[in-house]
């Protein structure tokens, strides 16, 4: 299986929506409710917001057989080289295969002058926790996020790529 892994660019909208909602329903399935899932997904995967992160953030979708199975999200660096991983989505079906980390190893390859590389990650979703710590992120805190009247718990994740 051949992985391209690219910018996203405006066209990919479409097929970005898709993996997220995707992703998002199998992840977060008996944990965080359906009705919950799909306004977060219209508010933050709508075109227009989509159009805007293109604008202030980097974006990378991974293609297999020309077809867009993932995408992550990465800020621009901020002072003392630090960068917030926004997401790393992927098809289920993709998930095991290499795709994360070649999305995970393209924003940092990427980025200039990182550091630090934080993200966080719902409690309840171990595939995605132990993805991180198996990259090498280190668990540095926990914390109650408000997501539509949803508490959930969140770890704060942080990879040292000076010392790595």
């Amino acid at each position: 299986m051949s992985i391209l892994i690219r910018d996203m660019k405006e066209e990919d909208i479409k097929e970005v929506q898709q993996v997220a909602k995707t992703s998002w329903n199998d992840t977060y399935e008996g944990l965080i409710p359906a009705c919950i899932q799909e306004n977060f997904l219209n508010s933050a995967y709508s075109a227009e917001m989509l159009k805007r992160r293109l604008a202030v953030s980097s974006l990378y979708v991974a293609e297999v057989d020309e077809k867009i199975v993932g995408f992550s999200n990465f800020s621009k660096v901020k002072e003392g080289g630090k960068v917030e991983l926004g997401a790393i989505y992927l098809l289920p079906e993709h998930q095991g295969k290499g795709v994360g980390s070649a999305l995970l190893n393209e924003g940092i390859t990427n980025a200039r002058n990182v550091s630090q590389v934080f993200v966080n990650v719902e409690k309840g979703n171990e595939t995605g926790v132990n993805f991180y710590k198996a990259k090498g992120f280190k668990k540095i805190s926990e914390f109650e996020d408000d997501l539509d009247g949803h508490i959930t718990i969140m770890i704060r994740l942080v990879k040292d790529l000076l010392t790595a």
